[in-house]
């Protein structure tokens, strides 16, 4: 297949540039032969007892930091991961590229030397904790295609309220939707939870280079499949219940722990790349935002409920008005198979 089989026509207007007023007002489209059109609070109608969702609890961090130069040009820097040794892998976005041994200076005379670049990010080495230093002078690192600053309401609603562990630069967003009371809700009706941890890369937003589908390569993404989450999925097949991933990010974590047949406890890089033809191993529903075209999320998806079943389910959704995107509506998914 190729790139250009997964474009679909979005209208600007359609792009959720805020979130709704509550988290659970979004619309909901589930996704069959023929799409039905629901709210989010209707998602226990979907659901069934013995039935597992599985979470992806990372936490964004304030991964946009604004700096300058020794020289004193401007710089913009996009956090893509804090390392184990505490060095920083990040975009730069500078009018010059800043050179190895060189410094970028912050807010509170916080300096951060360039150690050099690791492919198409550059290494950083703080002068302080860097975490600690984000909460209080970073910003939320919204998605390119809002289009617009982070405001102080960013700070709770690109976050999921189960969000636990730091570590992602873009929100889990199918997780957006649930509130306090739609978790309890689930739990009452005899759905159970677990959790992984994704922590979501920059890369998430970076265009597919390549028409060829198979000549394309993913970014990689730090990743942990616990043993409390395998055991869960385990007896949610020993009682007959569908394992029901929330987003992108828990379909990803869970086939990648596997990928040897059974699931398996997993913790290190994932740079599964999802794509039609794929064999899924563990999931049998999924919860999910509506995603960018010919984006490795749509193939996805398509992957999981049938590309002409799942580009048939877009046009329905732009022809009745749902919101796109990060902040946007959301879809429940059944699997199908392409024609």
């Amino acid at each position: 297949m190729q790139l250009s089989d997964f474009d679909y026509a979005l209208p600007d207007e359609l792009i959720a540039r805020y979130p709704t007023e509550e988290r659970r007002a979004s619309c909901l489209l589930e996704v069959g032969d023929v799409p039905r059109d629901l709210s989010f609070a209707d998602l226990s109608s979907l659901l069934r007892r013995g039935d597992l969702l599985v979470f992806n609890d990372t936490r964004v961090i304030h991964a946009r930091l604004r700096a300058h130069k020794e020289t004193g040009g401007r710089c913009e820097v996009l956090v893509e991961r804090i390392q184990e040794d505490g060095s920083v892998l990040a975009q730069v976005r500078a009018s010059k590229t800043p050179k190895p041994g060189s410094s970028l200076l912050f807010a509170n005379d916080v300096a951060a030397v360039v150690n050099g670049r690791e492919g198409e990010f550059f290494s950083l080495q703080f002068s302080v904790p860097v975490l600690s230093f984000l909460e209080h002078h970073g910003e939320v690192p919204l998605p390119p295609y809002l289009n617009r600053d982070a405001e102080s309401a960013d700070g709770e609603r690109y976050q999921t309220v189960y969000a636990r562990d730091p570590g992602a630069v873009a929100a889990p967003t199918a997780g957006l939707h649930f509130d306090e009371a739609m978790i309890d809700e689930t739990l009452a009706a005899g759905v159970q939870h677990a959790h992984v941890t994704l922590h979501v890369g920059a890369g998430t937003f970076q265009a597919l280079r390549h028409e060829d589908i198979e000549a394309n390569r993913l970014h990689s993404e730090r990743l942990i499949v616990d043993e409390s989450c395998c055991q869960a999925v385990r007896q949610t097949r020993e009682r007959g219940g569908r394992v029901i991933a929330v987003g992108t990010t828990s379909v990803r974590a869970l086939e990648t722990a596997s990928q040897d047949g059974e699931i398996k406890p997993f913790t290190g890089e994932t740079d599964l790349f999802i794509r039609p033809g794929y064999k899924f191993r563990t999931i049998d529903a999924m919860l999910t935002n509506f995603h960018l075209p010919q984006s490795s999320l749509l193939m996805l998806v398509a992957a999981f409920a049938g590309t002409k079943r799942v580009l048939s389910a877009y046009q329905h959704a732009v022809e009745q008005r749902y919101r796109f995107f990060s902040y946007g509506d959301v879809m429940f998914l059944t699997p199908g198979a392409d024609e």
